[in-house]
């Protein structure tokens, strides 16, 4: 049986010294080959001519370099851009590009659908089918840079979230090399709060997150107490408010200037309300925050519908009195299904999901 190749493109620099270590080489190696792989996007061996043909002969026989493939690019009126991705085993992903006056923002995808079944979300309808690799995760970020013509010089994307398709920390240990890479100089050389990891609230891995990179990070509450969080956001079942709260707290402190983002959804007739509004403040009074309210993207076979402007407004201006500061997330992308709630992609659910599925948390 012949053994799997490693792919390159999964590997942040501490692994990629390592490997150069165990074939003999100096570390420096590893500088040398991320520059060619991040900066000029060369992801053919023969391309990395710092190395010799010897070298690169020998890396042949064990390791690859294979970046996801571009199946299909549909581009919006206020041009968003949304890729999608082939996978392994007939599975795709979705990538989306949000490009503003002064930043480029790319959405990227940690799972092929997902396993938290938030009752807003498209993805989390289609059900799950299987984490992704770290050279999947960082693929894309490679794939949407190459294409947009990033370099050092013109950065095209400023901002990574990880807020697409999944549970970016249910993903964690292949999320992680990542993040790494995309903050490595001589990887993408973002800046770590232009990083951003969205959790529906898995607690421990909060905390694990603090301990290991320094990224930012948004919280998906979408509502201000427990009863109706558990309707919308099943994990709350396992991870409540408060102990939620909690890990953000622990998770800012000491971080000059640093603040949660929280992210909520406005649903008509669900939590939108002005009690809503005012019991969000009062909830979040003591953690250092801002709010992004979202309105609901409607999505075939959900009954849900978009708080109306007046109810959005309203919602705003209530959490703006506390001095929270609080945006209205424009909704960028629904005419190719690129907002946010819509990335459903294309996969084979193995789970075999019906209407009602038992929550599994991992």
């Amino acid at each position: 049986m012949t053994e799997e190749k490693i792919n390159l493109l999964g590997l942040d620099r501490a692994a990629l010294e390592k490997l150069f270590a165990k074939i003999g080489q100096q570390k420096y190696r590893a500088a040398q080959f991320m520059k060619s792989l991040y900066h000029h996007y060369q992801s053919d061996f023969n391309e990395h001519t710092t190395f010799s043909k010897d070298l690169r002969a020998e890396m042949l026989k064990f390791s690859t370099l294979e970046v996801p493939e571009v199946v299909s690019e549909k581009k919006s009126k206020d041009g968003t851009i949304k890729w999608l991705m082939a996978m392994h085993e007939g599975n795709a992903i979705e990538t989306v590009y949000i490009p503003e006056k002064n930043r480029g923002t790319l959405c990227i995808s940690s799972q092929i659908g997902c396993s938290l079944n938030c009752s807003f979300c498209a993805t989390g309808a289609q059900g799950f089918n299987r984490h992704l690799t770290t050279a999947e995760i960082i693929g894309q970020v490679w794939v949407a840079a190459k294409i947009l013509g990033q370099s050092t010089k013109n950065r095209r994307i400023t901002n990574v979230v990880l807020m697409g398709m999944g549970e970016p920390l249910a993903n964690y240990p292949r999320v992680l090399p990542a993040l790494k890479l995309m903050l490595d100089d001589f990887g993408f050389g973002l800046a770590s709060r232009r990083v951003t990891v969205s959790t529906s609230g898995m607690v421990p891995y909060i905390y694990q997150l603090n301990e290991d990179i320094d990224v930012s990070l948004a919280v998906s509450l979408h509502a201000p107490e427990d009863l109706l969080r558990n309707k919308l956001v099943p994990l709350n079942k396992k991870y409540n408010i408060q102990t939620l709260l909690k890990a953000c707290q622990d998770f800012i402190e000491g971080k000059r200037k640093a603040k949660i983002t929280f992210e909520y959804t406005l649903i008509k007739g669900v939590n939108d309300h002005p009690d809503h509004a005012r019991a969000l403040v009062k909830l979040l009074a003591k953690v250092p925050c801002k709010i992004n309210l979202i309105p609901f993207n409607p999505f075939e076979g959900n009954s849900y519908q978009r708080s109306l402007p007046e109810s959005i407004e309203k919602f705003q201006n209530i959490c703006e009195k506390s001095r929270i500061v609080t945006t209205v997330r424009k909704t960028r992308g629904d005419d190719i299904n690129a907002a946010c709630g819509q990335l459903a992609g294309e996969f084979l659910d193995r789970t075999r999901r019906s209407n009602s599925i038992k929550l599994k948390v991992s």
